[in-house]
């Protein structure tokens, strides 16, 4: 039944009359240090994932039509190479792509707002030559936008419709980033808002063969961002009622039980980049608790099970359909994927690191005998609460009716978890240190925990390899 719709605010203009007022001064601490730890963790993601074929294919497509690099001026870096070399749009993409290369970017609201917000922010800021402050206020703006947007088509109607919503809100997430960082008035803001949000796209397809355009989501929304600040800044105008429009309209095009109170509700009250969820573990985050909970029987029990031992795992509905699919050994993706496998490896590695999804691992045959026999369970009390929350529960049964059971409610990245931040700046230690070097990660870290005193052009040379 289509919507009432003589009370529907003018959504576009609200959003982006926010977004033009914006001011770095406002912005409570806490959210610009959360700030700081997205890009912090989005950097050592993608540092660590540069070098992945579709990280490299990217960057290969790019410098086709690049031109000679030539002096800098209105280009933008490749994260962890010495200097810019291409247009902003195009290091945005290959620097998504990078941070989504190996599933170890931070999501929320079942998408990844770092690997799109994170690469279109720090591109056009280092064409702009922005300050650190201004980098943070725009990642604030691009992690609101993108995570209220899909709040507001309600992730799992969406989800179940066939769309990665990481590519679906992406554009908007960037486009607002972008549009902060060029300073744009509430009409150029709203049709940056527009021209991202005509490109949002992103389909599932890839699970059906484990397909590397799962890669390119967040990098193609990076692209898509940055190319709608700067059409806008330029005087092209966007759909200034592009969220709300009948015929069109962002929320119905991609949802059938859309909301579009989430849009606005709390907006400049509560901060989505606070919010966000990290990954200690390189695989799908509605896996996560799921590895939390097998980690945990491991250790419980001393072992894996046994062959007479029956392993269980309930699953929300949309889990169920995104990873409860028959496990076959396939690509890196087909694992980080697959609940049956990634429960698999958790209980015989005590990890879902990207160790546990090499070529090796996912068709040893051990490991892929466990994952077959794992029986999915659907919870409907799971479905009450994901993805608000991404919960779950494991369970091993043994002969004579003993259940060994753990659940949780949020998995260890979750905002809140006790060691959170240390265990998050720890891994970019890992990640970014096997990448660059001890030092390049060290200057890179230092430059982001301080960076209201630093500016664009430090931030991208920071990392830059040492011999």
């Amino acid at each position: 039944m289509p919507r009432d719709r003589s009370k529907t605010p003018a959504l576009t203009a609200e959003l982006a009359g926010w977004l033009a007022g914006l001011r770095s001064e406002a912005l409570p601490e806490s959210t610009r240090h959360a700030a700081r730890l997205a890009l912090l963790d989005t950097m050592g993601a993608a540092l660590h994932g540069r070098h992945e074929f579709w990280a490299e294919t990217a960057l290969a497509w790019a410098r086709q039509g690049s031109g000679p690099p030539g002096d800098g001026e209105g280009l933008a870096t490749v994260w962890g190479e010495a200097g810019p070399t291409l247009r902003p749009a195009d290091a945005a993409l290959v620097n998504g792509v990078a941070a989504h290369a190996f599933e170890l970017d931070d999501f929320i609201a079942k998408l990844h707002p770092g690997a799109a917000v994170v690469p279109a922010a720090l591109a056009l800021a280092e064409r702009l030559g922005s300050p650190g402050e201004a980098i943070e206020t725009a990642v604030i703006a691009g992690y609101e936008v993108m995570v209220r947007t899909s709040r507001a088509l309600d992730p799992n109607a969406a989800r179940l419709r066939g769309w990665h919503l990481t590519g679906v809100c992406g554009p908007l997430g960037a486009a607002a980033a972008g549009a902060v960082l060029f300073g744009l008035d509430e009409e150029a803001t709203a049709w940056a808002l527009g021209l991202g949000a005509t490109q949002g796209s992103g389909l599932f397809a890839f699970n059906a063969d484990g397909a590397m355009s799962k890669r390119l989501h967040p990098g193609r929304a990076a692209h898509a961002g940055v190319m709608a600040a700067e059409l806008a800044a330029m005087g092209f105008t966007g759909p200034a009622s592009v969220l709300e429009t009948d015929d069109g309209g962002f929320l119905d095009a991609f949802s059938d039980a859309a909301k579009p109170e989430r849009l606005l509700d709390g907006l400049g009250g509560e901060w989505a980049v606070e919010q966000v969820y990290f990954k200690p573990y390189s695989c799908c985050g509605s896996l996560h608790s799921y590895v939390d909970a097998a980690r945990e029987l491991r250790e419980r029990l001393g072992r894996m099970p046994a062959a007479d031992e029956t392993v269980r795992a309930g699953l929300p509905r949309v889990v169920d359909v995104q990873c409860g699919f028959d496990y076959e050994p396939g690509t890196a993706l087909n694992g980080q994927m697959s609940a049956r496998f990634t429960i698999a490896a958790a209980l015989a590695d005590g990890n879902a690191l990207p160790a546990q999804y090499t070529d090796e691992r996912l068709k040893d045959p051990e490991l892929v005998e466990l994952a077959r026999r794992i029986e999915l369970v659907p919870d409907a009390e799971l479905d009450s609460l994901y993805p608000a929350d991404y919960p779950g529960w494991v369970e091993i049964a043994g002969p004579g009716g003993r259940v060994e059971r753990s659940e949780t409610l949020n998995p260890s990245g979750a905002p809140g978890h006790p060691g959170r931040e240390a265990a998050l700046l720890s891994k970019y230690d890992a990640l970014a240190a096997g990448a660059v070097g001890g030092a390049a990660a060290g200057r890179l870290k230092a430059v982001l925990m301080e960076l209201p005193s630093h500016d664009a052009a430090a931030l991208a040379a920071a990392p830059a390899a040492t011999a």
